[in-house]
């Protein structure tokens, strides 16, 4: 027979198990800090800053290839940086995922100039995790994007392996039910999915992704002289892939909320974009964003805070990688 004494103990060592479970991920998030490289990296922030900077002057495009790496690596396993890993003899490594493999090379570049930069500053200190996240903040504000606060300590994966990407990501042409549910096992309300969409404010898409719904004989949704348009851009894209079109054609290469004043007027490119607007549970966001940017910015600042802090690992749960493209 148990004692009441023993009762006790046995609910309070329950208690403490299920705090101390890893199944409890704000127990990772506890351990990021604003302050995190204060002490051992104190330049840590200016060195990400100048890097960036340089590198989004001289290729522009740079702010949405990070902005889409970020998005890769975080959405469907954690903010661990382990799509930065390279493939090897013995491992397929997330990069090369069927999913993965039209990430911008600048997106990685930018990350492997400032993690050089930051050994020689403060070796084997700052994660890539981290490197990642303050770069994609720091990118956007150049383009015009809100700044937000990333809190910091995040440790890098020890794995990297293409078979735990499958079918985690959202495609193209994803139905928006698929999307919301995909979102929401992940936390994420619809509206915070919405807003994280509005990233296609910059960035470009392959012609691949979407010609199959602006022929002549099935161009629903579309703006008609847009449609005629993309298919005449992307006439050759079976003998070139590399083709390609902004996601928004109106402000390319500025981030603002464009993309959503775009879309009820048949100007979206691909067909998750025309599915915002047509779906019930999403078109009063679509609306929302479009007449008031200020609320756009600050629900997507707060939508990538939350994404940046989704299944980070912290102290002995990871690594510090001396090279972002290989794990120790």
């Amino acid at each position: 027979m148990v004692k009441h004494s023993q009762l006790k103990n046995l609910t309070i060592i329950t208690i403490l198990c299920l705090l101390s479970s890893p199944l409890l991920t704000s127990a990772a998030e506890s351990h990021l800090t604003f302050d995190f490289y204060s002490k051992s990296c104190p330049k840590f922030l200016d060195i990400v800053r100048e890097t960036i900077t340089n590198k989004q002057i001289s290729t522009p495009t740079t702010a949405a290839a990070a902005l889409r790496l970020f998005f890769h690596d975080c959405f469907p396993n954690g903010c661990d940086a382990s799509v930065l890993v390279s493939s090897t003899a013995f491992n397929t490594a997330e990069r090369d995922s069927s999913i993965n493999l039209s990430l911008p090379g600048d997106g990685f570049d930018v990350v492997i100039r400032a993690k050089t930069a930051l050994e020689l500053a403060c070796p084997n200190t700052v994660s890539c995790s981290d490197i990642i996240a303050v770069a994609v903040r720091d990118l956007l504000v150049t383009v015009g994007g809100p700044y937000y606060e990333i809190p910091l300590g995040r440790r890098d994966s020890r794995t990297s392996k293409s078979s735990l990407v499958s079918d985690l990501l959202p495609l193209p042409s994803m139905q928006i039910s698929k999307l919301i549910d995909q979102f929401s096992s992940k936390g994420f309300s619809v509206q915070e999915m919405v807003a994280l969409s509005g990233a296609h404010t910059i960035g470009f898409s392959h012609c691949k992704e979407f010609t199959n719904r602006v022929n002549p004989n099935n161009s629903t949704g579309y703006n008609p002289r847009f449609a005629v348009a993309l298919r005449k851009a992307c006439a050759n894209y079976k003998n070139d892939p590399t083709l390609s079109v902004f996601n928004d054609v109106m402000t390319p290469n500025k981030f603002d909320n464009m993309y959503f004043q775009n879309i009820p007027k048949g100007l979206g490119l691909l067909e998750s974009d025309h599915g915002l607007f047509s779906d019930p549970r999403t078109r009063p966001f679509v609306e929302l964003y479009a007449r008031d940017q200020d609320r756009f910015f600050k629900d997507f600042a707060g939508a990538m805070q939350k994404l940046s802090r989704f299944g980070v690992l912290t102290g002995r749960q990871g690594e510090i990688r001396r090279r972002c493209d290989a794990i120790n």
